[in-house]
């Protein structure tokens, strides 16, 4: 069992704060393992009672029953029998609860769902409530508002290099190795490869598709499902956009599907934390542009999956993985490009923009980042230094290598740092 330290903390941060901790991230990321267990255990080794616990799993067939709101909050109340003692509330996977017609009211619009419940237990001053929650549409504003200001989200994500390097029998190199191609599914760490493969298919087609095929009642369509996410797995790391690829339909599988259609369903993958889409963001001028974006998947080994483990590019693997943890420490992530003017082969002034690979805010503190293999050959490396070198302003500009490599600065005061050393080492980002 891994410790999650950097989510445990935030768990201990916020007990007893008077908000509902909502737990969110992709199913089997180990939020169960992480609220149930070691947080769970981090309660009773400070002198909390096992009964002053109350656990609920609701993606269980045998708590099938709690999905209903009204007996989800009945059988919480009926286990709060001492108003004296403090009560910690763990309900995981809540959004199987249904939204309901209000039984007690004579209006077909009157509803009841888990928003109601959650609502109604924060009024009892002797509990702490603790939800997981594996679709991002549960954190949407509306029920965001509904909850009145009155929840903190707590992102999860796969193991991250840091967490799998500390675990990982073998040196880094070959943490590293393993890590992009198998990820960092907890639950396929200590399997053996072949293991690994087929366990994160199955994740793919019989946990993740089918669950967004019956969330959104989608009929018939698991293969345009299937075909999408094999197609932004292709084009990880390289802008899309749903007509570009309504066109790869067309050309290629002979399927007309409409633009709108394929962007509803990427929605269904983001709500879903499968991927996450980056917008383009010009530098120099401030502001997001394009209708082009680039997606990253939430776990390389489940990327990798949709191609039986055949087409694993570690380069744009090791971009998605830098994105991923960029995201995981909490940072404001786009994909950054700088215009600048120049002259084509007759004369002519022409505009150009190069490609900064990651824009990172945190509060008032900025960073460009730059992903490559190697940077031995000099024009090579002034070809990805370039960029950087054209940012009119003062924030520090770091250059992300494939191999080993100790941080140094150039003479351009740039960053030059490993890719192992980069992610397990968080202070270089301070």
């Amino acid at each position: 069992m891994f410790p999650r330290k950097q989510y445990i903390d935030k768990m201990i941060a916020k007990k007893g704060n008077g908000r509902v901790k909502i737990i969110t991230g992709i199913r089997r990321c180990g939020k169960t393992t992480l609220l149930f267990q070691l947080y769970k255990n981090h309660l009773l080794e400070t002198g909390i009672g096992e009964s002053s616990i109350i656990t609920l799993a609701l993606d269980t067939l045998e708590n099938a029953k709690y999905r209903n709101p009204i007996e989800l909050d009945k059988f919480i109340r009926n286990r709060i029998t001492d108003s004296r003692c403090k009560y910690y509330v763990f309900i995981d996977e809540i959004q199987f609860v249904l939204d309901i017609q209000n039984p007690y009211v004579d209006d077909p619009d009157a509803r009841i769902n888990f928003v109601d419940v959650v609502l109604g237990l924060m009024q009892l001053d002797n509990l702490d409530i603790y939800v997981t929650g594996s679709n991002s549409r549960m954190l949407s504003s509306d029920i965001l508002s509904q909850f009145r200001d009155r929840g903190d989200e707590i992102r999860i994500f796969p193991l991250s290099f840091a967490e799998f390097s500390d675990a990982y029998k073998g040196d880094m190199r070959g943490a590293w190795q393993d890590y992009s191609t198998y990820g960092g599914m907890p639950l396929a760490i200590n399997l053996e490869p072949e293991e690994k493969c087929r366990y994160l298919k199955l994740l793919l087609e019989r946990t993740y598709l089918k669950d967004l095929l019956e969330r959104h009642d989608i009929k018939n369509k698991t293969d345009i499902l299937s075909i999408l996410l094999s197609l932004l797995g292709s084009n990880v790391g390289l802008l899309t956009n749903p007509n570009k690829l309504a066109i790869a339909f067309k050309n290629k599988w002979q399927i007309s599907v409409a633009s709108d259609t394929l962007e509803k369903y990427i929605d269904y993958f983001e709500e879903a934390y499968l991927v996450r889409k980056v917008m383009r963001y010009d530098i120099k001028g401030r502001k997001y542009v394009g209708a082009s974006a680039k997606y990253y998947f939430i776990d390389p080994g489940l990327r990798n999956a949709l191609f039986d483990f055949r087409q694993v590019d570690e380069t744009y693997m090791r971009e998605n993985i830098l994105y991923h943890d960029l995201i995981r420490r909490e940072m404001d992530v786009a994909m950054g490009f700088v215009e600048y003017n120049t002259k084509d082969a007759e004369g002519k002034k022409i505009r150009q923009q190069l490609e900064v690979n990651f824009v990172v805010n945190k509060g008032n503190k900025r960073f460009y980042i730059q992903s490559v293999s190697d940077i031995a050959d000099p024009e090579k490396r002034e070809q990805v230094i370039s960029p950087l070198k054209k940012i009119p302003d003062s924030f520090p500009k770091i250059v992300v290598v494939r191999d080993y490599l100790n941080p140094w600065q150039d003479e351009n005061g740039i960053l030059y740092v490993g890719i192992e050393q980069f992610l397990t080492n968080e202070s270089l980002l301070r």
